[in-house]
C-alpha cells in the first residue's frame, strides 16, 4: 500500500511541476498552408516555441515545454492575439480562419484565465475611447497626476470586478496589476516628456509629488522588467537622455561600434539598476543588434557582450539562439551532424559529402514560397553548379508520409539528394542550425572539409550567396540584376520579425512611446 501511495505522490508532484501546454483545437474555413505559432511575449529574443500544422479540416494538435507562467502570442496567417498559459495545462482554442487569432474562444484548463483576460482588454480598449489624452497631457501638472490616479483607479476597479467574475489564477490578477502600473508609468513618462513643448515652457520639470507617484508604481521593479515588455521599454526611454549624453562622448571617432556595444558599458554606471533589469534592458538592445547580414565581427562582438555581460542563464541561452537563427552558425566551425532519413528509410548522415561543398537547403510543403519562388531557380543554381557541389535538401515536414509527397511533386528532376528530419522544425538537425518558420525555405554552404562557410540565406538570388557558390567551386555564375527579388515576399528582415513578436499589444488609454535613442 506504502508503494502505491509513493507512486501516486511522485505522479502528483511529477504533473504540478511540468512546463508542458498541450494544445489543441479547430480553425474553420482555415488553409492547411497556414500553420499555429506559440512564442513567449514576455521573453528576450523570443523564438517560436511550438509551429503546428493544420489539417484540411482546420483541426490542429500539439504540445510545447512553456518557460513560465504568464502572456503567449499566437500568431496566424500573419495576423497576432495573446493569451494567458500555465504549464501543465491542457488547452482547446477554436476561432475562424477569417478573424482567428483576432478572435478565438478557449476551453479546457486556460478558460478562466483568458476569460478574464479578454474581458479587462474589452474593458481597456472601450474605457480608451472615453479618455481625451490630448487634454490631459495639456493640463497642468496637478491636474495630470489627478487625472491619471483616476485612471489607475478605474481600470484597478475593473480588473477587482471582472475577477470576482471569472476566478483567475493568482499570478494572472498580479500580472494584471502590474500591467496597469505600466500603463499608468507610460503615461507619466510621455508627460514628462512633452509636456514642456505641449505648454510652451521647455524648461519644465516635474515636482517631487510626481515622482514619488512614479515611484511608487514601481514598487515591483523587477517582477514587471520580467514580465512585461511595455515595462522595459519605459526604463529605456528614461535612460534615452543620459545613454545619448554617454554614446555621443564615446563614440567620436570610432566607426565599428554598435548600440549594444556601448550600451553594455553605460548600463555599468548605472548603479541603481538591479542586474535582472539589466539583463533585459541589454537583452532587448542586443536582439535589436543582430541582423541577417551583420559582418563575422559584429557577431563576434555580440556573442562576446552576450557571454559577458547577460548573467541570466535563461536570457543569455535565448538571446544565443536568436543570434543562429538569424545569422546562421559560425562560419569555421564543423558542420553539426544530425540524424536524417532517405526516402527508402536509410540513415543519411551529412559527412558523406566530405571532400566536396555542398549545400543544405532547408523546405517544407506549407512554405508558400517554395513551387513558384524557389524551385525554378533551385534547378538552374543545381544545375549549374553540380559538377563542383552536392546539393542536399532536407525536409521539415511533420511527417515522414508528407516528406514523400513533397519530396517527388516538387522537387523532381532537380539535381540532389532528397533527405528527411524526423520531428520536422522540432528535428535536431533543425535546432542545431536554428530553422524556423520564419526562416523557410533556408540555405546553407558547407566546405569540402565540412565547416560552415556561409551564414544563413533565405534568397537564392543574394549576391553574397552566388559569390560564395562561386568561391566553393572554381566556377563563375552569370551575373543578375541585383535588385531582383527571386523569392515574393522574403524581403522581410527576420530579425525585424522576432521583435515584433515580442511586442505585446496594449489598448491602454495612452499616446505612442518615442523610442530609446540608439546610436550606431
Amino acid at each position: 500500500m506504502k508503494k502505491y501511495l509513493l507512486l501516486f505522490i511522485i505522479a502528483i508532484f511529477v504533473m504540478s511541476c511540468s512546463k508542458k501546454v498541450e494544445v489543441k483545437g479547430k480553425i474553420t474555413g482555415s488553409s492547411p498552408l497556414e500553420r499555429i505559432e506559440f512564442v513567449e511575449a514576455s521573453g528576450v529574443g523570443t523564438l517560436p516555441l511550438a509551429n503546428i500544422g493544420l489539417d484540411k479540416d482546420g483541426n490542429f494538435s500539439g504540445s510545447f515545454e512553456a518557460p513560465k507562467d504568464g502572456m503567449y502570442v499566437i500568431n496566424y496567417a500573419g495576423r497576432q492575439n495573446l493569451i494567458y498559459l500555465e504549464g501543465g495545462q491542457k488547452v482547446n482554442i477554436s476561432g475562424n480562419g477569417a478573424t482567428f487569432p483576432n478572435e478565438y474562444i478557449v476551453t479546457g484548463d486556460a478558460k478562466k484565465n483568458n476569460d478574464f483576460f479578454q474581458a479587462n482588454q474589452k474593458f481597456l480598449s472601450e474605457y480608451g475611447k472615453k479618455i481625451n489624452i490630448q487634454e490631459l497631457m495639456g493640463g497642468d501638472e496637478k491636474a495630470f497626476l489627478k487625472g491619471a490616479q483616476k485612471i489607475e483607479a478605474d481600470i484597478n476597479k475593473n480588473v477587482d470586478e471582472i475577477a470576482k467574475k471569472y476566478n483567475p489564477s493568482k499570478g494572472l490578477i498580479e500580472w494584471k496589476k502590474n500591467d496597469v502600473k505600466v500603463i499608468i508609468l507610460n503615461l507619466l513618462g510621455n508627460y514628462e516628456m512633452s509636456h514642456g513643448q505641449m505648454s510652451g515652457n521647455p524648461s519644465f520639470k516635474v515636482t517631487k509629488v510626481f515622482t514619488d507617484y512614479e515611484n511608487k508604481l514601481q514598487d515591483n521593479k523587477d517582477v514587471m522588467v520580467k514580465t512585461i515588455p511595455l515595462y522595459r521599454q519605459y526604463l529605456l526611454v528614461k535612460m534615452s537622455p543620459g545613454f545619448q549624453k554617454y554614446a555621443e562622448a564615446n563614440s567620436k571617432g570610432k566607426t565599428d561600434v554598435i548600440t549594444s556595444e556601448l550600451f553594455a558599458e553605460y548600463l555599468k554606471s548605472q548603479k541603481e539598476v538591479t542586474q535582472t533589469a539589466k539583463d533585459y534592458l541589454l537583452g532587448f538592445v542586443l536582439a535589436q543588434d543582430i541582423h541577417p547580414t551583420s559582418q563575422p565581427k559584429t557577431i563576434d562582438k555580440i556573442k562576446k557582450i552576450i557571454d559577458t555581460d547577460i548573467k541570466d542563464a535563461t536570457i543569455k541561452s535565448d538571446l544565443n539562439k536568436m543570434q543562429v537563427a538569424i545569422t546562421g552558425l559560425k562560419i569555421g566551425e564543423v558542420a553539426p551532424e544530425a540524424s536524417l532519413v532517405k526516402q527508402d528509410g536509410k540513415a543519411y548522415k551529412l559527412s558523406e559529402n566530405k571532400g566536396k561543398p555542398y549545400m543544405l537547403f532547408f523546405y517544407a510543403s506549407w512554405n508558400p514560397y517554395i513551387a513558384e519562388g524557389t524551385v525554378p531557380v533551385l534547378k538552374e543554381v543545381a544545375n549549374f553548379y553540380k559538377s563542383k557541389m552536392n546539393f542536399v535538401y532536407v525536409n521539415v515536414d511533420d511527417t515522414k508520409d508528407q516528406f514523400v509527397k513533397t519530396s517527388n511533386a516538387l522537387l523532381k528532376g532537380v539535381e540532389g539528394i532528397n533527405v528527411y528530419a524526423d520531428g520536422g522544425l522540432n528535428s535536431d538537425i533543425a535546432k542545431k542550425y536554428g530553422v524556423y518558420g520564419f526562416k523557410l525555405p533556408c540555405f546553407v554552404i558547407i566546405d569540402k572539409d565540412g565547416k560552415i562557410a556561409s551564414r544563413s540565406f533565405v534568397n537564392l538570388g543574394e549576391q553574397d550567396l552566388v559569390t560564395i557558390l562561386d568561391k566553393q567551386t572554381g566556377l563563375s555564375a552569370p551575373k543578375v540584376d541585383p535588385n531582383m527579388q527571386v523569392q515574393p515576399g522574403m524581403n522581410v528582415d527576420p530579425a525585424a520579425m522576432q521583435q515584433q513578436q515580442q511586442q505585446q499589444q496594449q489598448q491602454a488609454p495612452q499616446p505612442a512611446n518615442p523610442q530609446p535613442v540608439q546610436t550606431k
